[in-house]
């Protein structure tokens, strides 16, 4: 598809996806931007992927806008304000890509992990991060609100209010130690081993029954925002009945009962 993204399907259910513009440490241009959402529109079609790996080549996850070098589509301040809108939604629909994938994603952090790369990070399903990862939201930093593709949204549910807002309105850099005090990632591992790590949690998923897992993945995405218990064991209730009835679940409870 292009240069500024590397797929990699040669495990059962499991496609690797990289981040491949090391020399920029794999800023989003126009061109990795489109070719994301394209590559999470058609992974999320694909019933044959059962789990994603989101990571970046080199020294980087992802540092963000490339404001340098993003290509023609950037617009200027002075250009209509819905010009700038459309371009706004343009970069929130990466986010969206994924957070609408119905496979769980898994972000391999391995570097500096800035803006729409942290955005990215954030609707993943599983963080996990090298020791070597910074995470930062660096917009407010160049006078713009430090609130764009649904940070203010998954932040504070992550790490909860206090600590989002910290982050947020001081763009500081934040370690892989404080992300992971703070509950951002759920584990911490070597650099070296950091891919290996996340497609092993892959294959862990992707050895499960598919509906029940796409189930979990939207249950906890629809409950996070529940109004009530009673909401939240609604959706649960309905989801068990639907997966019980499947031949795959009547195969693993054989399987336990032996």
């Amino acid at each position: 598809m292009t240069d500024t993204l590397l797929i990699d399907r040669s495990r059962d259910g499991i496609a690797v996806v990289t981040l491949n513009r090391p020399d920029r440490l794999n800023a989003v241009n126009e061109e990795m931007r489109d070719a994301l959402i394209q590559t999470f529109t058609a992974l999320g079609a694909d019933r044959s992927v059962l789990a994603v790996v989101l990571t970046g080549a080199g020294r980087g996850f992802c540092s963000g806008l490339d404001v340098r070098d993003f290509g023609a589509g950037i617009p200027e301040a002075d250009d209509p304000a819905i010009d700038r809108m459309r371009f706004q939604e343009s970069m929130a629909a990466l986010p969206q890509a994924i957070r609408a994938m119905p496979q769980p994603v898994i972000a391999a952090v391995n570097g500096a992990c800035v803006g729409a790369g942290f955005a990215m990070c954030l609707s993943s399903d599983i963080r996990i991060a090298s020791t070597a990862a910074k995470f930062g939201n660096a917009a407010i930093l160049l006078g713009l609100s430090g609130a764009e593709m649904g940070m203010s949204y998954h932040l504070p549910r992550i790490v909860g209010t206090s600590v989002a807002a910290d982050w947020m309105l001081t763009g500081r850099t934040v370690t892989a130690q404080e992300a992971d005090q703070r509950g951002l990632v759920s584990q911490l591992v070597e650099p070296d081993a950091l891919v290996d790590r996340a497609i092993e949690l892959a294959a862990l998923i992707a050895g499960l029954a598919p509906l029940g897992v796409e189930l979990t993945k939207r249950a906890l995405q629809v409950n996070t925002d529940a109004t009530g218990l009673d909401a939240a064991l609604e959706l649960e209730n309905r989801n068990q009945v639907l997966t019980h009835a499947t031949d795959d679940a009547a195969a693993r409870r054989q399987k336990w009962a032996r």
